[in-house]
């Protein structure tokens, strides 16, 4: 199913479906401020697993990721973060970031890196921050199940045509971008990019 969101007013039925999909242990493919990702509720253990079986990866060896409303979540979700990373933090988010930080006991086993990490993302994109609003905690980000993005996924229609049957719902927000975000490893003495995306790093750090 592909259902369509207006990216700056998002229709309260179609809105309400997805929630109710995500719930009820959905998986589904959404935008954010870069590439289409594709989540489930991160407290469905069989959703994160049909997510693992869809790209071929062991859950627990995953880099998944937390999309959160903002950085309210992050005393829920991570160990305590001090003032100097809150500042860096609040400077770089609603943006194109991944932050890996200390991940505390409320994130789900199945979520947990060996390293006892989670990745916590807070898109600039009202669509995915709506749907975390209105289920009222995280959702799993992972990526599609291709080796690289390129111009045609940024199209929801393509998308649903390769993708539709793997997911339950198909979120189109419109055209989406092709970099990822990029990751910032939060866990060392100062922050380090493992990954560069979207984000230009210099400018917050």
């Amino acid at each position: 199913m592909r259902l369509e969101l207006h990216p700056q007013n998002p229709n309260p039925r179609n809105l309400k479906t997805i929630i109710e999909c995500l719930r009820d242990g959905g998986v589904v493919i959404y935008p954010t401020d870069t590439v289409y990702g594709m989540g489930c509720d991160i407290f469905k253990p069989e959703a994160v697993e049909r997510i693992a079986r869809i790209k071929g990866i062991d859950p627990k060896k995953s880099h998944f990721s937390f999309i959160c409303y903002d950085l309210s979540h992050l005393t829920d979700y991570t160990k305590s973060v001090d003032t100097p990373l809150f500042r860096i933090l609040k400077r770089a988010l609603p943006g194109p970031y991944t932050f890996i930080l200390p991940a505390s006991k409320q994130v789900p086993k199945l979520l947990k890196t060996k390293r006892d990490t989670v990745g916590i993302r807070v898109p600039d994109n009202l669509i995915c921050r709506t749907l975390v609003k209105e289920l009222g905690n995280p959702v799993m980000s992972a990526s599609l199940p291709i080796d690289e993005y390129v111009e045609e996924y940024t199209d929801p229609e393509i998308i649903h045509d390769k993708f539709g049957k793997l997911v339950d719902i198909v979120v189109d927000g419109g055209p989406g971008g092709v970099l990822m975000s990029t990751v910032v490893d939060c866990t060392g003495p100062e922050p380090m990019v493992v990954r560069e995306g979207a984000g230009d790093w210099e400018t917050v750090s």
